[in-house]
């Protein structure tokens, strides 16, 4: 989350009035993340407060964001807790202010899990099997736009600002990543709608049980091994080296398949996945680190975390 677009009271108050969510409260502009402008908004409606996140959408287009939306109402019906995008009287979800595509949702409850142990990465791989499951009538569909076509567009943007020895790396890893796209047995891996960027800041826990997953605006058609690859990479590592931990490894992977278990297929590929993992964020936060944009709030992450992260797992192999 970030701001690059300033909203006023003014424009909030009336969005949270056309919605029918009531008077408006308060609203803060959100530090957190990179991609879209986000606020909590807090209003008043039937004697109550209530908690509402207002996102306007800085990269994806009005074209693209129906995919996102509808996922997650279509999610929530399922059971998943996922954050429900609010209609006006119309029944549209998609908005517009400032000029931008626009959303409100629910805000969750509960608290991030920054250091998780293996119950909180079990819960998580639980819920992971049970999204997948849930999202495979959702009858959009939408590549990931993070996946591979834009890794091999971006690269080239981002070697001029690296080291030699960090070309060398990148450069043999696309290489290597293009090569498993190109098997047989990664095109047989089993395909649906991921949320593709399933880190601990985008899970809430209230009283130690998972209570809501959110930020879908990375989602797209991918293989599901790819999303449990990206949990596997933030939730069971040591965060300082990049090593993975063997025993939230473990937890997660036995209750994702305790929900849905791995094909003989996504076994064999999983180390390939979770590199392919710790490359993708590597490059975007290359990306941003290097071509950067303006924002009235920004905190870019540092890429060399995700360099560690992808030593560690070709240490591993």
């Amino acid at each position: 989350m970030a701001v690059f677009t300033e909203v006023g009271r003014d424009e909030a108050a009336d969005l949270m009035q056309r919605l029918g969510l009531g008077r408006l409260l308060d609203m803060a502009g959100c530090t957190g993340g990179i991609e879209n402008t986000n606020y909590f908004v807090s209003t008043e409606r039937d004697g109550r407060r209530h908690e509402w996140v207002l996102t306007l959408f800085e990269r994806l287009s009005a074209q693209q964001l129906p995919f996102y939306l509808y996922l997650m109402k279509h999610l929530a019906h399922k059971g998943i807790p996922v954050p429900d995008p609010q209609a006006d009287a119309s029944g549209a979800i998609l908005h517009t202010v400032r000029g931008k595509p626009a959303a409100v949702v629910n805000r969750l409850r509960g608290q991030h899990e920054l250091a998780p142990g293996p119950d909180h990465c079990a819960q998580v791989g639980a819920m992971l099997a049970r999204m997948h499951l849930a999202g495979r009538d959702y009858d959009r569909e939408q590549p990931n736009l993070r996946g591979l076509a834009w890794w091999n567009e971006t690269v080239p943007v981002i070697l001029p600002h690296l080291a030699p020895e960090q070309t060398a790396l990148l450069t043999a890893e696309l290489a290597y990543q293009n090569h498993i796209a190109a098997s047989p047995a990664y095109q047989g891996l089993p395909r649906g709608p991921i949320h593709a960027d399933l880190f601990r800041d985008n899970v809430m826990f209230d009283a130690g049980r998972l209570s809501g997953l959110f930020d879908f605006y990375f989602a797209g058609c991918d293989t599901w091994l790819f999303d449990l690859a990206v949990c596997l990479n933030d939730w069971c590592i040591d965060w300082a080296s990049g090593a993975g931990d063997a025993a939230r490894t473990q937890a997660m992977l036995d209750a994702y398949e305790s929900v849905r278990p791995l094909t003989a297929g996504e076994r064999a590929l999983l180390p390939a996945m979770r590199r392919a993992g710790a490359l993708r964020f590597w490059i975007s936060r290359l990306w941003d680190w290097y071509l950067p944009r303006q924002a009235a709030v920004l905190k870019p992450h540092d890429p060399t975390h995700f360099e560690r992260v992808l030593r560690a797992r070709l240490a591993e192999c």
